[in-house]
């Protein structure tokens, strides 16, 4: 429980977290001390040196604090409380809601899925900054150790049909052996390959004593899986016990760039890089700790060591708090020479490049704004298209790029309406739709429409209706990639090589790839709809039967009855049935 106090003379000579406020009550800053009392005297000096206490105790109120029984409690109630609140003059590792984290279902055959948010259920491994690999990661996992996907388990399904799944739903597996299964996967997002391949070259040369070879071919499949993947993605290092973070910082103006790389067995297995705000007025040593602290405070792999590219204060009390959570000594060191200072200055130059690129990203929406005369920076840019065949299985498409980065949990599509062949009144349809949606979906900075003046007119009309004529609006023609806008009789032409111009590129052409992406789902789904389904005497197992056999339906249809036949739960009439069918 928090006490309140106007002045630091009423605070206890204990370790503790204190809690700043303005005169609005809102939570400005959150700070942990040894010593309350010492801690918080220093803000209430006559003369404050930093920039940042002149600024923050201009806004100060009121203060609270929680006494806490160690330096270390408060270090941990600190990160908590920072988390929960993000007060406006702390360093904050930046909305790392964005980031998926892989999660194993506490059930009994758990599961592995990717989510967003972390409750207090199940084992949790990241946040992952790249999606794309984490996505192909899961997949692999999944196939390799055929756990199970579905989220009922009521009977066999296709998956182990078709050999995916071990099927617990049906008694494929022992829930011991499939305890076994989830800690190799456990292993492998603790970085312990090795200790994997090492555990199923055991279990391969057990079932080959055992004769029972057809379980033994599997696992040796398994382990040549695994090594093939750690040969393509992992730098060798000299020492296989490696067992290391490095981390490093490129200051920017408002934001850093953190690189975090780690290394495990002796191989860098990744890199990923986060950004930490509100530290413009902090010291590098005081981004790293806040880095350190929020980073490593929930549900993460602990390494032995962490290089830094330079030393920070209070580094005693990290290494404290990282081996409690680790179970045993956790160093922090920064080197000095050999191939550990070769691996921090490759994360700083890392650093640096992602914090050049966020740079000339930042200058592209500077440059847009010169260019199109806008009155303010567009931070969040939506793009517009449409997709159909002749009017058929037409769809619409909505994609949100912020800060000049595509934001796709902000995509949208749409089954059109309209009927077609008619883009233009599927646009303006479109348009509606989605800007109706404004309370629930913010409008943007910028919209942007695939096509020329007709196409804008339409859009702009759209605006008129909708009293939406406030949000600037803009077409862009391919043909010369001109530049269309409202009211003017003349396009504007962006130099080719501006980089404003390619970021407008990369809206269109996303909005028209994740159209047509859909497009093509629909269309094909209403395909395989058309196909097997429609056929007397097939249901869901022979079709699964015939698809696990011939693989496909175009294999299907080239069979002759004779083939058909000979499948599992086919008869001659049901084979001559899907032959006369396709032919």
């Amino acid at each position: 429980m928090s006490a309140k106090v106007k002045s630091p003379d009423n605070l206890p000579n204990k370790p503790g977290v204190y809690i700043m406020r303005d005169n609005t009550g809102t939570i400005i800053y959150i700070g942990k001390a040894k010593s309350l009392t010492k801690r918080v005297k220093s803000y209430f000096r006559e003369k404050l040196d930093r920039p940042k206490t002149q600024i923050l105790m201009s806004h100060f109120d009121s203060l609270e604090y929680i006494v806490t029984n160690s330096e270390k409690e408060a270090l941990i109630l600190e990160a908590t409380l920072i988390k929960k609140h993000h007060p406006r003059y702390n360093v904050q590792l930046k909305d790392d809601k964005r980031y998926p984290y892989v999660k194993i279902t506490n059930e009994k055959f758990p599961r592995l899925v990717i989510t967003r948010n972390v409750t207090k259920d199940g084992v949790y491994f990241g946040p992952f900054t790249d999606v794309g690999s984490v996505k192909q990661t899961v997949k692999f996992l999944k196939s390799l150790f055929k756990i199970r996907t579905c989220r009922n388990m009521n009977g066999p399904c296709l998956n182990s049909q078709i050999d995916l799944c071990h099927a617990p739903c049906d008694g494929g597996i022992s829930k011991e052996e499939y305890s076994e299964i989830i800690n190799k996967i456990d292993l492998f997002f603790q970085g312990k390959y090795s200790a994997i391949v090492k555990n199923l070259k055991k279990e391969m040369a057990e079932a080959a004593a055992n004769e029972e070879f057809e379980k033994a071919a599997v696992i040796r499949d398994q382990i040549s899986s695994i090594e093939e993947i750690m040969e393509k993605q992992f730098v060798d290092l000299v020492d296989d016990d490696l067992d290391q973070d490095v981390i490093a910082i490129a200051p920017g103006k408002n934001e850093v760039v953190v690189i975090i790389m780690p290394i495990r067995n002796g191989k860098i297995v990744g890199r990923d890089d986060f950004l930490m705000s509100g530290s413009q007025y902090d010291s590098p040593s005081e981004i790293m700790f806040s880095f350190i602290q929020q980073y490593y405070g929930y549900n993460r792999h602990i390494p032995k060591q962490i290089l830094l590219d330079e030393d920070i204060d209070e580094k005693e009390l990290l290494e404290e708090w990282l081996s409690d959570l680790r179970g045993n000594k956790v160093k922090i060191k920064v080197p000095q020479k050999g191939v550990k200072l070769r691996l921090v200055k490759m994360a700083k130059k890392n650093a640096e490049i992602i914090n050049h690129q966020k740079k000339k990203m930042e200058n592209s929406l500077i440059e847009l704004k010169k260019y199109l005369k806008l009155d303010n920076v567009p931070h969040v840019i939506e793009g517009y298209d449409i997709s159909n065949i002749s009017g058929k299985f037409a769809v619409g498409s909505k994609v949100s790029f912020k800060d000049a980065k595509p934001n796709k949990k902000m995509y949208k599509y749409f089954k059109m309406e309209t009927p077609g062949p008619n883009d233009f009144a599927m646009m303006e349809e479109l348009l509606t739709r989605r800007l109706k949606l404004i309370d629930s979906d913010p409008e943007p900075d910028l919209i942007v429409i695939d096509g020329g003046k007709g196409q804008l007119g339409m859009a702009c009309s759209v605006l008129e209706k909708l009293n939406l004529t406030h949000i600037p609006i803009i077409g862009i023609a391919k043909e010369f990639e001109e530049i269309y806008l409202p009211n003017s009789k003349r396009p504007i032409i962006i130099p080719k090589n501006n980089r404003a111009l390619h970021l407008l590129q990369q809206i269109r052409d996303e909005s028209h790839r994740f159209a047509i992406t859909y497009h093509r789902k629909l269309r094909s789904k209403a395909i395989r709809a058309s196909s097997l389904d429609d056929i007397v005497g097939i249901g869901k197992k022979r079709k699964m039967n015939l698809l696990k056999e011939f693989g496909s339906v175009d294999n299907i249809k080239k069979a002759s009855v004779e083939e058909l036949t000979k499948i599992k739960g086919m008869n001659l009439k049901i084979a001559e049935n899907v032959y006369n069918y396709y032919h």
